[in-house]
């Protein structure tokens, strides 16, 4: 069986109705396990307090903003060299969720931040990349709306996401491409001096997992709403022609 046949709509949405419920309801029991057992059961940071927890939020969001972007980068040129209209309509379905997850990262990030630094924002090289990368995901968005002609608003709003990934990758490489910064290390590294204790990695890996899955379900849900909005339009379409 070939990928390329979930590219017939028809196909995406056979499976993907199928596939839905079982992704959202293990989203569900991963987010409220991996959240509960972070926020409620393990102990305040000797250093950070009660503070540290905001981290199965902030990293989980961080992560998904960028593999967001690289999602849509991926499907962008899947449309841009193959033309498949699934493709492009999911990486239009992503985008609100990318934003919402970089906004949430910029946001629990000031929040833990504050206490941390001793200031809500600065100008750091990966919070700098990461604002620029939500802007990035605005610009997309409103492209996508300011274009009339659907075939021509995939084509310019791939190009822009071609554009943005520079900045994707600076989000996720800031640290390493610059040596100065207040921003941590990677939270989980191989590096044991980095890497966040067990007591704590544990219930953030399973709550990635769930907004993981979480990101996944929505993009089905979303990509199943822009497909039939398409075929709404190519009815109505045909209705004035007729």
């Amino acid at each position: 069986m070939s990928i390329w046949e979930y590219a017939n709509p028809k196909r995406f949405m056979q499976t993907s109705s199928w596939v839905l419920p079982w992704v959202t309801g293990l989203a569900a029991m991963a987010l409220v396990t991996g959240l509960t057992w972070g926020f409620f059961l393990t102990p305040d940071d000797y250093r950070q307090g009660s503070t540290v927890k905001i981290i199965y939020i902030h990293v989980p969001a961080a992560m998904m903003a960028i593999n967001c972007w690289a999602m849509m980068l991926v499907t962008s040129l899947v449309w841009l060299i193959r033309r498949h209209h699934v493709s492009v309509l999911a990486a239009k379905a992503a985008a609100p969720i990318g934003m919402t997850m970089t906004l949430i990262a910029l946001f629990t990030g000031a929040i833990w931040g504050q206490p941390m630094w001793g200031t809500w924002w600065a100008w750091d090289p990966r919070l700098t990349s990461f604002l620029i990368l939500f802007l990035f995901y605005l610009g997309y968005i409103a492209l996508w709306e300011a274009v009339e002609d659907p075939d021509t608003a995939a084509d310019l709003t791939s190009v822009l996401c071609l554009v943005g990934s520079v900045f994707a990758l600076l989000s996720r490489y800031a640290v390493l491409f610059w040596n100065q910064g207040l921003h941590q290390g990677a939270s989980l590294s191989l590096d044991r001096e980095e890497h966040v204790a067990d007591v704590f990695a544990y219930p953030l890996w399973l709550t990635i997992a769930g907004f993981v899955l979480f990101f996944v379900a929505l993009v089905l849900f979303r990509t199943r709403t822009e497909i039939r909005a398409r075929r709404l339009r190519a009815l109505e379409a045909r209705e004035r022609m007729a």
